[in-house]
Order: structure tokens, then sequence, then C-alpha cells
């Protein structure tokens, strides 16, 4: 396996700030994964997430990171880098953001940032996955310049496997 650099975990845009988790980052992370629609986990389960997240950047290099405005400091979602259905030396980028900011830009800026780090790595090349109905996330990759590989069923429905190569 290459060596790779590991991944910046502090990043800024110029609407964003991207840095490690904290545990006061519990209850918006409880919210938002709320949002999903299956359930709200119990703060305790929130905290155990982020301790999950915070183990797995430290082990691999690459991390899944808090996303919060500028201005505002608070809490939008969360971007970065996982394994989740691909690999270490091809990871997916992963995002997601609390319904009332979509449409504002926040998934392409924070995404980007991840590309620039992702690269800074020495990666060659990203996945990610999404489901085909969900549309703008879709958009999002697709501003970003990843291009669809192929589709999968899941019990959940259709994935669209996107990729992009980094420069």
């Amino acid at each position: 396996m290459p060596a790779y650099e590991t991944m910046p975990v502090h990043l800024a845009t110029e609407r964003l700030i991207l840095r490690p988790w904290s545990e006061t980052d519990a209850a918006d992370f409880r919210a938002l994964l709320a949002e999903r629609g299956n359930g709200t986990p119990t703060l305790e389960r929130a905290r155990t997430g982020i301790a999950e997240l915070l183990h797995t950047a430290s082990t691999t290099g690459i991390a899944l990171l808090p996303v919060q405005r500028r201005t505002e400091g608070d809490f939008i979602g969360y971007c970065g880098l996982i394994t989740g259905r691909c690999t270490l030396d091809e990871p997916e980028i992963a995002y997601e953001l609390f319904r009332h900011v979509h449409g504002q830009g926040y998934a392409t800026e924070a995404a980007a940032a991840v590309l620039d780090a992702a690269a800074a790595t020495g990666r060659k090349r990203l996945w990610s996955t999404v489901a085909t109905w969900n549309t703008p996330s879709l958009r999002v990759l697709e501003k970003l310049g990843f291009t669809h590989d192929h589709l999968t069923t899941e019990p959940n429905g259709e994935v669209a496997w996107l990729t992009r190569t980094l420069d």
C-alpha cells in the first residue's frame, strides 16, 4: 500500500470551517442524524459516534469533519473522507448537512476543500456513492467533476457510484 500523508483536519473556505470533532458537537450531530427520518439517536450514541470518528481519523489518516459557518459559528453538518464502500487507497467523499442550509452551496464549498485535502495526501482517485433519488447530492458531485462509474441495487434502492481523479 502506498504511503499517504495525513489529511489535514483543519480546513477553511470563504464561508466555512471544517475542524476536528468535539464532544460538544454531540447534540448537533444527534439532531442532524435525526433528520434522516430513522428516529433520534440518544445523546450517548452521538457521543460514541464522535469517539468512533476521532479514532478512525487517528488510525487511517482520513477524516469526516464537522462543518460550521464562519460568520454564524454554527454546526451545519459534516464533510470528509471515509472508507465506506471503498478503500483507504481510494476513499469516498461523504457529506450531510442540515436541511435548513440546503441550496446555499455549502456542500459544494465544503466538498471542494476536502478534494484539495485528499489530493494533498497523495491519493489519485476518490469515490462517492449516492442514492439515485438524491438529485441535489448528485448535482454537487457533478459540479466537483465526479463522473458516473456504475449503479448497484441495495436494500434501500439504487446507488450511483461516481469517481473523480485527483490532480
